[in-house]
């Protein structure tokens, strides 16, 4: 991996933003926005509990999905105080996602404001939270609705790596699905660059994301997260400008996952294989093309 760091400002003008990032689609790390919100200092382990902590929410370890498994399948379900206080208590290899908190403590959404000035599109019935204990891991995936991401760390440390979307073969993604065939844990350590060896040729990015600190991530860009320690992020979505962008994500979100979906229950093994192949052929391609 040909990887550089995600470049960091406290705070930049919206113009500044729109020309150096959100047109060139390149990530950005705003560690000043959310230090005026009151939730900066405001949420933590112990409100969450107190507010939300009785409903039960799908949870997800760290086992990476197999050639059956339906995209976003959670793995167990508990009430997320339960959950919450098995974080605070020390590593736990498991996370909750796209759990939308608001819908059952509306009062949160005082508590932070929307980066209007950077971006249009927002889904501002969907902000979505995010949790991992100490050791848990996202795997390598990019989002299925293809939005802008604003995704803000508000407790411990968040390793993530990234690459460009148009980067998908090089990481050896599989067809119709969102998903890498590769295990990028611990990357920063070993990689199986054996077995994935187009992979030496991906350029991206990575960065630790701390209390406060935002990440814009473009449209599309792949992402694998590890959990350093602990804690809480939520992503504020915005929808593509363009309408081929906003089309784009209204198919992999109707057409390819539901294909996908009934391929996996009708005929698992020849999809598996088939897609299979695909991955392969399409890594050595961006090889070929490297080289």
């Amino acid at each position: 991996m040909q990887l550089q760091a995600v470049d960091k400002v406290e705070n930049i003008s919206p113009e500044d933003f729109k020309k150096n990032y959100y047109d060139t689609m390149k990530p950005l790390v705003i560690t000043g926005m959310a230090k005026q919100w009151p939730g900066y200092n405001k949420w933590n382990w112990d409100y969450f509990i107190d507010i939300v902590g009785d409903k039960e929410v799908g949870v997800y370890n760290n086992i990476k999905s197999d050639a059956y498994t339906p995209i976003n399948t959670a793995d167990d379900y508990m009430k997320f105080g339960d959950y919450l206080k098995q974080v605070k208590q020390g590593p736990l290899g498991l996370r909750i996602f796209l759990f939308n908190i608001f819908q059952h403590a509306p009062q949160l959404v005082k508590d932070f404001a929307w980066p209007d000035a950077y971006a249009k599109g927002f889904v501002k019935k969907y902000p979505m939270l995010f949790v991992g204990g100490e050791g848990s891991i996202t795997h390598m995936h990019f989002d299925i609705d293809m939005s802008h991401i604003f995704h803000t760390q508000f407790m411990g440390k968040k390793r993530v790596l990234l690459f460009p979307f148009e980067e998908q073969h090089k990481l050896y993604r599989k067809p119709w699905e969102v998903l890498s065939v590769a295990d990028y844990t611990n990357y920063y350590e070993k990689f199986d660059y054996t077995n994935f060896p187009a992979t030496k040729l991906a350029k991206g990015y990575e960065v630790i994301l701390e209390h406060g600190d935002t990440l814009f991530m473009p449209a599309g860009y792949w992402h694998h997260m590890e959990y350093i320690q602990s804690g809480f992020a939520m992503s504020l979505r915005a929808m593509q400008s363009s309408l081929g962008g906003k089309l784009n994500g209204v198919w992999n979100l109707f057409g390819m996952r539901g294909i996908d979906t009934l391929m996996k229950k009708t005929v698992p093994k020849w999809w598996y294989e088939r897609k299979k192949k695909k991955v392969y052929a399409n890594a050595d391609e961006a090889l070929k093309k490297g080289s």
